[in-house]
């Protein structure tokens, strides 16, 4: 095995998280001293000869199968967004080659790493199975769905386990690449991450939105239709098993395996999200807002948005729609 990092690009890799990784690493070499840059050097592989992003880029690559095992191995994101899409491309012969290769470079030593969709590429070569990962937030419940013998935790933006590594979505692809360096250069990865204006990652749960949640289970939608008309009465499980029309016990099963959390847990997120939207688009003082969102007083609802998004009722108020500060 040799110590190298290859990128393996599949056809249709998403633009961004390539070049992210690509120009992270190439930042830290310029900036690291002599004795590291050589441990701070990529090649992009593919499985095929002629490989393009999604945005139909030609990528100059060398063919996968002809290198010895390397030491790290980096799988960026599909270019597939949707759930169709990345079914769609996981059924792809140069998907099912490296998931092979994959395979055989773990065995033999290497580091695989995943962002975004990749862990979906990931995940097929069941190196993740009985093991955390992180994935997109948006795709969770497909991928729970996909791979339940996968714990996965999508509210953090890096999962790292013995020499398999995941990261969340799109911009995660940044703070693969800064686990990357750190491992070489903690302080390297901090200069690196001030040139290039990385500020520590929030959790995915941050920026998580309950009602994007990727999702097609019809007793999961009829519950989530019931919590959406009851946000400012109060939560009862029993009232949503009678709802949807199965058991408690069904219901929170249910719930728990589509999306990873209880009942009670998604009702209150979306009651955050609620709050936070109300927050944003309208004057509403906090008390009307706590009561039209379900809580007793402002002071609760303060407390649970701080917990939940990482930002002061404040905060939010002077973001606009687009999650920017005015």
């Amino acid at each position: 095995m040799s110590t190298a990092t290859t990128i393996l690009a599949l056809d249709g890799v998403f633009d961004t998280g390539l070049a992210a990784f690509q120009d992270t690493l190439a930042t830290a070499r310029d900036l690291a001293p002599p004795a590291l840059r050589e441990s701070l050097n990529s090649s992009v592989s593919s499985i095929r000869r002629a490989t393009r992003t999604a945005h139909g880029l030609a990528i100059p690559t060398v063919r996968a199968d002809a290198l010895p095992t390397p030491g790290f191995v980096f799988v960026p994101a599909l270019g597939a967004k949707t759930e169709e899409g990345i079914a769609d491309a996981l059924a792809h012969p140069d998907v099912k080659r490296a998931v092979e290769l994959l395979r055989t470079w773990q065995a033999n030593g290497a580091t695989i790493a995943a962002a975004c969709t990749g862990t979906f590429v990931l995940a097929e070569t069941g190196l993740l199975d009985k093991q955390e990962a992180a994935t997109s937030w948006w795709l969770a419940p497909f991928f729970r769905a996909r791979y339940p013998s996968v714990a996965l935790d999508d509210s953090r933006a890096l999962v790292g386990n013995d020499r398999v590594v995941t990261a969340g979505a799109v911009l995660a692809h940044f703070d693969l690449a800064l686990w990357f360096v750190r491992q070489r250069s903690p302080e390297l990865a901090d200069t690196v991450a001030r040139y290039l204006m990385l500020d520590p990652r929030s959790p995915q749960a941050t920026y998580a939105i309950p009602d994007h949640l990727r999702h097609a289970d019809h007793l999961v939608m009829l519950f989530e239709k019931w919590a959406r008309e009851n946000l400012n009465t109060g939560f009862s499980l029993e009232q949503a098993a009678a709802f949807v029309g199965t058991s408690e016990r069904t219901l929170s099963r249910r719930i728990n395996m589509v999306l990873g959390r209880s009942p009670l847990s998604y009702f209150q997120s979306l009651r955050v999200e609620r709050a936070a939207y109300l927050l944003r688009t309208t004057k509403l003082g906090m008390d009307e807002i706590a009561a039209r969102t379900g809580y007793d007083n402002a002071a609760t609802l303060r407390t649970l948005l701080r917990r939940k998004t990482g930002r002061t009722a404040s905060e939010i108020r002077r973001t606009n729609h687009l999650g920017v500060q005015d």
